[in-house]
């Protein structure tokens, strides 16, 4: 699975500070992820036989940090038939992709 960066840039910096004028749409949007990611066979807590030195809740699928991933709003659920979608237009993620420039995130 291919990693992207600005994805995951953009993910962290909304939990950890997120753009006051979209806070809202943030968090409403990880609430109904964050449901739907913890009854997901993939969530690390629901994996039967699954050992990680990681005390976070991840997804086993791609890796990902689920608190972050969850409020990426470029992001989508990384399996096959996602579970939930991205909610940025094309529109709003050139918007994004521009701030995150704009904070210095590294290309």
């Amino acid at each position: 699975m291919k990693i992207n960066f600005s994805q995951m840039y953009e993910g962290w910096k909304n939990k950890l500070i997120p753009p006051s004028d979209i806070r809202d749409v943030i968090n409403q949007t990880a609430e109904e992820r964050t449901a739907i990611c913890r009854g997901c066979e993939w969530h690390s807590k629901n994996k039967k036989n699954y050992k990680s030195m990681r005390p976070d809740d991840h997804c086993t699928k791609c890796g990902c940090t689920i608190s972050a991933k969850v409020r990426c709003l470029s992001c989508k659920c990384p399996l096959e038939v996602p579970l939930w979608n991205n909610v940025a237009t094309d529109v709003e993620e050139n918007r994004i992709s521009k701030i995150l420039k704009k904070d210095g995130e590294p290309r």
